[in-house]
This record gives C-alpha cells, sequence and structure tokens, in this order.
C-alpha cells in the first residue's frame, strides 16, 4: 500500500486540520474535531448538517459554506459518526430556525441522525438520499443507497435555504430533488482502505464491477472490461428507465469520479452521456465533472441525471462557496 499518509489512526485528523488551514475563510473545525462547520452563520436560517464516513471527500466537509452545508460530521473511514457528534454539530450551527439532516441511506448512518434528532432541543427534519439505482429496491431492507445524488440534493437544498426558507418548504424540497435524481457507478479497481492496508476486492485485469456502491460493495454483477461508450449505455440505460421521462425534459448531468480515475477519462464518460441522452431526446441543461463524491483511490466513476424544472435550474445555478464546490 502506497499512500501519503504518516499513520492510519490520524489520518482523519491530520486531512481535518489541513482542510481547516487551507479553507479557513470558509469553514472551521468544531471541538474536538467532531464536525466541520461554516465559519460564518447566517441568523434566522435553518441549517443544513450532513455527514457520513471518511474517505469519500470532499463529500461531506468539502461543501461546508455559503450556499450549501452549516456543517458535515465525518467518520472515520467508511464507518459512520456517532450521535454525539451530529448533536454537538445541531448545537453549534442552529441559530433558531431548526435543522435539516441530509442522510445518505446507509444504516448506520441513518439510525446514529435518527439518535441525533431524538436528542436534540432543535427542530429537526431529515432527508433520506437514495438515488443508486444499480440493485432493485426490493432486494434492500432498508432501500436503495444513497450516493452521489446527495451532493446535488446538499446544493439544491443549500440554495434554498439561503434564501429563508422554512424547515418544512426544505425538507419538502430536499425530497422531492431526491425524488427526481439517480445514479450508478462502475469500479475498475478496488479502493484501499488505509487500516486494512489491502484492497477491499479483487478485481482481474480485464474486469470490472458494474453498479458498485461507494464504498466498494457489490452493484449488479461483475464483468469483463469494455468501452467507454458500453458502460456508460448500460449505466444511463438504468438511470433513464427508472426516470421515465419525457422528451424534452431538461436535466442535470453529473459525472462523478471515484478517486482514482483522471479527467480525461470523466470527460469521455460525459460526452457519452451526453449522446445518449440526446438520442432519447433529453436535454443536458446543466452538468459537472469532476470527483466529488470518491471512494479513497478507486479508480471508476458514477453517472447521476436529475430532472430539473424552473425552481431547481435556479437553485442549481445559486452562488455557492465552499472548498470544493463555488461559483
Amino acid at each position: 500500500m502506497k499512500k501519503l499518509i504518516n499513520a492510519a489512526d490520524t489520518m482523519l485528523s491530520e486531512s481535518l486540520n489541513g482542510l481547516a488551514a487551507v479553507h479557513g475563510d470558509i469553514l472551521a473545525l468544531g471541538e474536538d474535531a467532531k464536525f466541520v462547520r461554516r465559519k460564518a452563520l447566517k441568523p434566522g436560517k435553518v441549517a443544513l448538517v450532513s455527514g457520513g464516513g471518511s474517505g469519500h471527500e470532499p463529500l461531506h466537509a468539502g461543501f461546508v459554506g455559503a450556499g450549501m452545508l452549516d456543517a458535515a460530521c465525518p467518520g472515520q473511514v467508511f464507518t459512520s459518526p456517532t450521535p454525539d457528534q451530529m448533536l454537538a454539530a445541531v448545537q453549534a450551527v442552529d441559530t433558531g430556525a431548526g435543522v435539516l439532516f441530509i442522510v445518505k441511506n446507509y444504516e448506520g448512518d441513518v439510525m446514529n441522525f435518527e439518535m441525533a434528532a431524538e436528542m436534540a432541543d432543535a427542530p429537526v427534519a431529515t432527508v433520506v438520499t437514495d438515488d443508486d439505482v444499480a440493485v432493485p429496491k426490493s432486494t434492500w431492507s432498508t432501500g436503495r443507497r444513497g450516493v452521489a445524488g446527495t451532493m446535488i440534493v446538499e446544493k439544491m437544498v443549500g440554495a434554498a435555504a439561503e434564501q429563508g426558507r422554512d424547515l418544512a418548504a426544505l425538507k419538502a424540497l430536499g425530497d422531492e430533488v431526491n425524488r427526481r435524481t439517480r445514479s450508478m457507478g462502475v469500479a475498475l479497481t478496488s479502493c484501499t482502505v488505509p487500516a486494512a492496508g489491502t484492497p477491499t476486492f479483487e478485481l482481474a485485469e480485464d474486469e470490472m464491477e458494474m453498479g458498485v456502491g461507494i464504498h466498494g460493495e457489490p452493484g449488479r454483477r461483475r464483468v469483463k472490461l469494455a468501452s467507454a461508450d458500453a458502460i456508460a449505455e448500460e449505466m444511463m440505460g438504468a438511470i433513464l428507465d427508472d426516470l421515465d421521462l419525457k422528451r424534452g425534459a431538461p436535466c442535470l448531468l453529473l459525472v462523478n469520479g471515484f478517486g482514482g480515475t483522471p479527467a480525461m477519462e470523466l470527460y469521455v464518460m460525459a460526452n457519452a452521456a451526453r449522446r445518449i441522452m440526446a438520442g432519447r431526446g433529453l436535454s443536458v441543461a446543466r452538468g459537472l465533472v469532476g470527483s466529488y463524491v470518491t471512494s479513497l483511490d478507486m479508480a471508476g466513476c458514477s453517472l447521476t441525471v436529475t430532472a430539473l424544472d424552473d425552481e431547481l435550474h435556479r437553485l442549481w445555478d445559486a452562488p455557492v462557496h465552499t472548498a470544493a464546490l463555488r461559483w
């Protein structure tokens, strides 16, 4: 294992210290680094709090700032943060208008955020993201996984929160954005968790994992490596069949790298995905390409489509100023 680390057990704290040092104008670390918080809170605004296991950077801490999250709770690598981290974040960023949790649909995250909500003195509502179409809902006792679409929910709801919308309205908006969003991923290599020191799973040189999760969980099946066009065709087919959009519908397309894939390859996938959408009569009104919801050093990517309307279009275009996303 070759990684730029000092020790596996200090990697998270050192990374968070680096984040806070570089982006101190935007964010700050909470007490004992339990959470990352927006440096300048906006009084009277509903606070947005998210989090999850580390290893998916820049999700979630990289999206703390104006126009997105007010706080993010980082757990250890691929491990849910604890309820006391979430409660501390709520207490630090609630300015009186309540708190909205945005939670990926993984059992540990959902359970711990629920516990934090029960302990909080502030009004708390929750949006649970479940955009992964790789595995049918009927085969998951807890529903589909929340993956790269989570970032889109955080951006849209973050913009609306800046406008001063109340907690109920933001909860409804988050649920609607999640309902309009679908994702699917493919892995060309495994990731390596620093504490383990070995790959999470093995893939032969001519194999790929179609429908992989962001922790390396298996998806639909292991298959032979194919061309970018063929990979995009299967992924977009699953996404678009599930969304069932009308011809002419405007969409947001996110091509998300898993951490070990160069930008050049991601743009090859973007080109293929746009061509497939055009063939179905769909308009890519907005696009974003880059590594935003990663799986450590995994090679591969995910594709995400969100069906836009005029309101969501405006919310996506609204100003944002975070470590990882700004315009």
